[in-house]
């Protein structure tokens, strides 16, 4: 399974930011949509960052001004990007390693969808729960009783 069969089920619906937005902006969008992340784009929709709840609450924590900051100050600006090809496998090992929750999914440099550890968690729990149906019903068969007895 890889990104791409993830979004077709998903969606890909992705909510952005600017990085001259204010944080109380992003704040507003982050409530607005109950997500927890939101790739920051540039004029084109081009991902430059994502910027995430906890990236804010981190601030908040030192500064009392951060909802007057900007984007652009706060957001992580090494992305990581994942393409609709990448197999799900390699990218929940990645996501695990680099303490990354959220990936936005980029096709020839335009944001294409966004998935979270969580979306790659829940995937591979449905695929890995249909390869032991099948298994189950394998068995059963081989031992001449009808499934699910």
């Amino acid at each position: 399974m890889n990104i791409a069969s993830l979004l077709a089920k998903k969606g890909s619906k992705v909510i952005t930011v600017q990085p001259e937005q204010t944080i109380r902006q992003a704040l507003g969008l982050l409530a607005d949509h109950n997500i927890g992340a939101l790739v920051v784009v540039d004029r084109d929709s081009r991902p430059v960052g994502i910027l995430s709840e906890r990236d804010i609450v981190r601030s908040a924590a030192r500064d009392e001004d951060v909802f007057v900051k900007t984007v652009s100050a706060l957001m992580t600006k090494d992305v990581i990007l994942g393409v609709p090809q990448d197999d799900l496998e390699s990218v929940g090992r990645t996501m695990t390693d680099r303490h990354i929750r959220h990936l936005p999914v980029v096709d020839q440099r335009r944001l294409v969808g966004i998935i979270s550890i969580g979306d790659v968690v829940k995937a591979q729990r449905d695929l890995y729960r249909g390869e032991v149906e099948t298994l189950q019903i394998e068995l059963t068969e081989e031992h001449g009783k009808p499934a699910g007895r």
